[in-house]
């Protein structure tokens, strides 16, 4: 069968036009034209008829009232902190998009998860676009994974791995990288954009279709985004970020983007001699430990999806010149100055002749203001050379007017403190539990309404 025309259509009028133009011919707009494929008029399949048939015939239209809602099977995968992010396991004709940095460990663990699945009876395959299966089978032994079952393909024609998977039919799929996958359709080189959308839509109907769950893994860019057509992100179901420093063991697995499970999940794992293994308790990454308490150090308690974590947030307060610096590693930049600016209006803690340094230990990022008292507690106790005292948490979001708001899901933040062992808080008022409530035995709560308040209790608490 002859090859579909290719032709240039332009992103802005959607023009058309026969070869590669730096201008469109028709809106004069500079560097529009995307590569694309002319519709066929013949009665022959179109490109998106895949060998698996149509998605789904013709339904009637129903109300929301009628239809039978039910919870979607899951498969574990045997790795417990992956099933976490992916909201429970892999899900029947569900596709999952995860990148992160060179040797991260984004095929170490999707060695291990389909490695798992095989030894738990599914049917398992691992399409390799950038190794061969020579190095696959060496990656697996250096892993422990002794006499496995999984089935390897090398192969980046994207016609030929589809009709691998109609063959075979495999339970999960993994596509290693969607950026090496080209189709005959296009004359573009592999990691285009328009190769990489294309390949992606036939892989994800053909996934929908069949029932076959597909992972692809996809390149990330020096900003760390998902290298590609951002469309790609709104294909799949699910899209995971691989991160971690290349100088620590351990390594976040972060759900962005999940229609089968909640977002702004995370799993941690722990790089080791055998692959990644997860860590059951992450709130001892973030936790310095000190013999003793020392000034400038406050732990708070923040929530990754629905998982609280303690985080350690450290401050350095020392003289600066004429221009002090604020510099913030793991918290936003923008919301120290402001947090600077109300402990000195409304606390009377001044630093505009100093240098502010704050950190969130372990390489956490926050984005919550939930964050913000714990912040401005370790500033005043670095400032002050006095440390917190021993066991001692806080959180809570902290405004303009030097009111602490409440943050969400407090009465899970503290119970994960007290079952760590921690034994004195501060918090919102609004956070905070009920006396009748005996899930808190070992943890004093003070609940304060207003920055000088905390400070004035942590003054009385030394």
């Amino acid at each position: 069968m002859a090859k579909d025309k290719t032709i240039y259509t332009c992103n802005d009028c959607g023009g058309t036009s026969p070869k590669w133009l730096g201008k469109c011919p028709h809106c004069n707009a500079w560097n529009t034209l995307v590569e694309s494929i002319a519709e066929s008029h013949s009665p022959v399949k179109n490109r998106y008829s895949s060998q698996f048939q149509s998605l789904a015939k013709a339904s009637e239209v129903t109300t929301l009232s009628d239809i039978d809602a039910t919870d979607m099977s899951r498969t574990p995968t045997g790795h417990e902190e992956l099933d976490r992010v992916l909201g429970g396991g892999i899900v029947e004709g569900g596709v999952v998009l995860i990148g992160g940095d060179p040797g991260i460990g984004k095929s170490t663990l999707l060695l291990q998860a389909l490695d798992s699945l095989q030894r738990a009876g599914q049917h398992t395959l691992y399409v390799t676009g950038e190794e061969s299966g020579a190095q696959i089978a060496l990656r697996s032994r250096r892993l422990g994974l002794d006499g496995s079952q999984v089935q390897v393909l090398a192969e980046i024609q994207l016609e030929k791995i589809l009709a691998t998977l109609d063959h075979i039919r495999p339970t999960i799929a993994v596509i290693d990288s969607i950026q090496t996958v080209y189709s005959d359709q296009l004359t573009s080189a592999p990691g285009s954009v328009a190769q990489v959308r294309e390949c992606a839509a036939h892989l994800t109907r053909a996934a929908k279709a069949s029932g076959v769950c597909i992972v692809l893994v996809g390149h990330v860019t020096k900003e760390g985004a998902l290298a590609g057509p951002r469309v790609l992100e709104h294909m799949v179901d699910t899209v995971l970020y691989f991160e971690g420093d290349t100088h620590s063991s351990f390594r976040l697995v972060r759900a962005i983007k999940n229609r089968f499970g909640a977002v702004n999940e995370i799993g941690v794992f722990a790089m080791t001699e055998k692959g990644l293994k997860g860590v059951s308790n992450p709130s001892a990454i973030f936790l310095s430990q000190h013999s003793e308490p020392v000034p400038g150090s406050c732990v708070m308690v923040t929530l990754e999806g629905t998982r609280p974590l303690l985080v350690e947030i450290q401050a350095l307060v020392d003289s600066g010149g004429p221009s002090p610096r604020r510099l913030s590693v793991g918290l936003d930049r923008d919301r120290l100055a402001m947090l600077l600016a109300v402990l000195h209006r409304h606390a009377g803690v001044a630093c505009m002749d100093q240098d502010v340094f704050v950190n969130a230990v372990g390489g956490v990022r926050i984005s919550e203001p939930a964050a913000d008292l714990a912040v401005m507690l370790a500033i005043a106790s670095s400032l002050r050379g006095k440390a917190l005292p021993k066991g001692f948490i806080a959180f809570g979001e902290v405004g303009l007017a030097g009111e602490v708001r409440p943050a969400p899901r407090g009465q899970e933040r503290l119970k994960e403190a007290a079952k760590l062992g921690f034994s004195v808080a501060i918090v919102p008022k609004a956070n905070a539990p009920k006396k009748s409530d005996k899930s808190f035995e070992g943890l004093t709560i003070h609940a304060v309404e207003r920055i000088e308040e905390a400070l004035s209790l942590v003054r009385n608490l030394e």
